[in-house]
């Protein structure tokens, strides 16, 4: 896969609904999903994914099953003219997938908090943040889908997931004291979790590997690692090698020149006592 930038067009219940297209074609040749998967030469997983609605179907694979499936372009159409209507920007909807999909997940942030880490009142004042600024009822649907997405932190067989936070963002005050407080408290529970690891990289570092901004590494159930990263106006996912080393490298140097799980610990109950 190459780095794909994305636009800023909107998708929801109009990838649902090509989904449900690719599903009821595909039945009407009487092919399973895993007959479907290895006449295109991709995963079984990504088949069902598309057909659940949880990833958006890509214009070259709508092509293809067009030619395997005899829908004369239909899905080509569809894809071509997706609504504007969901929670998510199509750039980030490939991530969302992967983020819930992922056995392994590791964040560098120095401007806000990792979603995954945020409270309903913090994610609040974040979105309140935005320029532009959102009406009440986006910002409530946007809370609501960063919420949702915490369920990973949470489930039986716990992920490897390992978060690297600058200690700039614990100085900020989003949303004011009582939400500042309520997210201190939240941090220290989520250290606590199984699997996961929250490193804080303090000020005074006479070196350091996160000058370029925040980035996220993941390793799909399939084992193909990918880089995340944002701008103000778009990201970018790519499975590139080189790419995916030398944010893994950036990764390791973090890690090694952040405080430790145990430190971090102490510095946050330290910021509670103040």
């Amino acid at each position: 896969m190459h780095p794909l930038q994305k636009p800023k067009k909107r998708l929801g219940s109009g990838i649902r609904l090509v989904g449900a297209q690719v599903a009821n074609f595909r039945r009407a040749e009487g092919l399973t999903q895993r007959e479907l998967a290895e006449r295109l030469r991709v995963s079984e997983q990504l088949v069902a994914s598309i057909e659940q609605g949880r990833r958006p179907l890509k214009r070259d694979l709508a092509e293809l099953m067009d030619q395997l499936l005899d829908t004369k372009g239909a899905l080509e159409v569809l894809v071509d003219n997706l609504p504007e209507i969901d929670n998510f920007p199509v750039w980030a909807m490939e991530f969302i997938d992967l983020e819930r999909e992922a056995i392994a997940l590791s964040s560098y942030e120095n401007q806000v908090l990792p979603g995954l880490l945020q409270t309903e009142a913090y994610a609040r004042a974040t979105f309140r943040s935005r320029v532009p600024v959102l009406g009440e009822d986006e910002v409530e649907q946007q809370v609501t889908a960063r919420i949702a997405r915490q369920g990973i932190l949470h489930r039986k067989v716990p992920r490897t997931i390992s978060f690297v936070i600058s200690e700039a963002i614990l100085m900020d005050r989003l949303g004011g004291r009582e939400v500042y407080e309520e997210q201190l408290h939240h941090l220290c529970l989520c250290a606590d979790l199984p699997g996961l690891s929250l490193q804080v990289m303090p000020f005074g570092r006479e070196t350091h590997a996160g000058l370029n901004g925040s980035f996220v590494l993941l390793e799909s159930p399939d084992h193909l690692l990918f880089t995340y990263t944002e701008a103000q106006r778009g990201s970018q996912l790519t499975s590139d090698p080189d790419e995916v080393s030398i944010l893994a490298q950036k990764y390791a140097m973090l890690r090694s020149q952040a405080l430790n799980p145990e430190e971090t610990k102490g510095l946050l109950q330290r910021r509670l006592g103040e």
